[in-house]
């Protein structure tokens, strides 16, 4: 698509604030492929007033049709799929099948969801002598990241628009024109003028900005721990409700009745999946000390298959800061049995895909986010000792659990302190709960307990 130089506010195109751009490279060759407005707080204050003047009127929108805008909106998607698809793949480098099924795929399945669900949802109750009223909050900052622009989009427009607030989105100045082409689907779909807004800017400008207005009831933000807290502080400080969804360290326990390589093999496509930039990425391996060495070996097989076929990450800064985690694994005492920190080609920002033997918990790889397609295999001597390494980060947004049978497995899962775990290679449910313990953040995405962020809660009693 053909990068807009405008704002997307109050259902129109218009000419941004300020005169500054950001030029968006494509992350495999390092060549341009567009310039978007880098918004500043003028632009966001007139976003979050358009959205303003919206809400009363797509509040009081009936529920039935406000599914029927999602759906349409829907429909658009799956109309453009091929250009959503392209377009993701030209800003993030992703590869055009994996851009196709999961870029451009999930958002249609979870738009889908949200116009069921803002049908079928019951957003009034009889409580003894109250009626009790689920009301939408407000006005959304939604504030989205670069690794997956088009579904964090969805996972936050979607259900706010259901719930009946609107929106003003800061998409991540890495991947904006995704947001834009998502702006020009709401704007065919027939989502009203004010109930969604686009600003595109860097994240300590436009992002600050949004988070900080004073016409914003409720901040959506996924992205890095460390931004988290700092929204959260200033959210807190005006009494504004967040929902913070934030990085992870996920374990793979494979326990010792597992089908090992199955385990293995699906383990390491995981990471590897989206060059490794997803937050939930099972990136600790955690395995036991008989069947250690094994793994290691079918876990440097699995690596050695995927080679620049998963597509660089990001930009140069994220291509540093990953190659930057493997030396300091070696520093560390970790032995590398696939990859490394070389980059595997000159030009494109492409990592190895890495794997990590003689891992310790207490190392920085076993600890820290690094964000790209680096797998750390950790040895346990039994379940207590797993369970306690699987436990010791500081967050807790996904998991993986192998075992012979579903129950075992289930009866270690549930022992683990994090919010999603997948039994048996589990697949992607879009009704399902998605968020973290600890300091992977705050509140839920996804069906019914992603909707349930945007609605405040009103009693009568008569």
């Amino acid at each position: 698509m053909k990068a807009h130089d405008g704002m997307y506010i109050d259902g129109a195109w218009r000419p941004a604030a300020g005169t500054g751009t950001i030029t968006v490279l494509n992350p495999a060759d390092e060549r341009p492929v567009g310039d978007v407005p880098a918004g500043d707080a003028q632009d966001i204050d007139a976003a979050v007033r358009a959205a303003r003047r919206a809400l009363p009127s797509w509040s009081a929108t009936p529920p039935a049709e406000r599914a029927a805008l999602i759906g349409a909106l829907r429909d658009r998607l799956v109309a453009r799929k091929d250009e959503i698809a392209e377009t993701v793949t030209a800003e993030l480098g992703s590869p055009l099948a994996f851009s196709e099924a999961v870029h451009a795929g999930v958002p249609i399945l979870v738009s889908g969801s949200y116009a069921e669900l803002a049908a079928t949802h019951a957003f009034e109750e009889r409580v003894g002598n109250s009626t009790v009223y689920l009301e939408p909050i407000g006005v959304v900052g939604a504030i989205t990241p670069w690794n997956y622009p088009l579904h964090q989009i969805v996972n936050k427009v979607a259900p706010a628009l259901a719930a009946g607030c609107t929106v003003v989105l800061k998409p991540a100045e890495d991947t904006p024109l995704t947001a834009q082409l998502f702006a020009e689907v709401a704007h065919e779909a027939g989502i009203p003028a004010g109930v969604f807004n686009l600003v595109t800017g860097l994240g300590p400008v436009a992002g600050q900005a949004l988070a900080e207005h004073e016409g914003v009831d409720l901040v959506s933000f996924t992205g890095s721990t460390a931004v988290g807290k700092r929204i959260g502080a200033t959210a807190g400080a005006a009494v504004k409700r967040v929902a913070l969804e934030l990085g992870g360290k996920s374990a793979n326990v494979i326990l010792p009745s597992a089908d090992l390589a199955k385990a293995v093999n699906v383990g390491v496509a995981n990471v590897m999946s989206n060059s490794g930039q997803t937050c939930s990425a099972w990136t600790r391996m955690l395995v036991h000390t008989a069947q250690y060495d094994e793994a290691v070996e079918l876990a440097a097989e699995a690596a050695a298959k995927y080679g620049p076929r998963i597509g660089p990450v990001v930009n140069a800064k994220q291509q540093a800061r990953v190659r930057g985690y493997i030396e300091k694994g070696v520093e560390e005492g970790a032995r590398i049995v696939a990859g490394g920190p070389e980059s595997p080609q000159e030009q494109g920002y492409y990592v190895q895909p890495t794997v990590f033997a003689d891992v310790t918990p207490e190392m920085a790889i076993a600890q820290e986010e690094i964000f790209g397609p680096v797998v750390s295999l950790i040895r346990y001597e039994d379940e207590d000792d797993a369970l306690r390494i699987a436990n010791g980060t500081v967050y807790g947004l996904a998991g993986a659990v192998w075992a012979a049978d579903d129950a075992e497995a289930i009866a270690f899962a549930r022992r683990m302190d994090t919010g999603q775990v997948d039994i048996n290679g589990g697949s992607f449910n879009p009704l399902a709960p998605f968020g973290g313990y600890k300091q992977s953040g705050v509140g839920r995405e996804l069906g019914a307990h992603g909707l349930a962020e945007y609605l405040q809660t009103k009693s009568l009693q008569f």
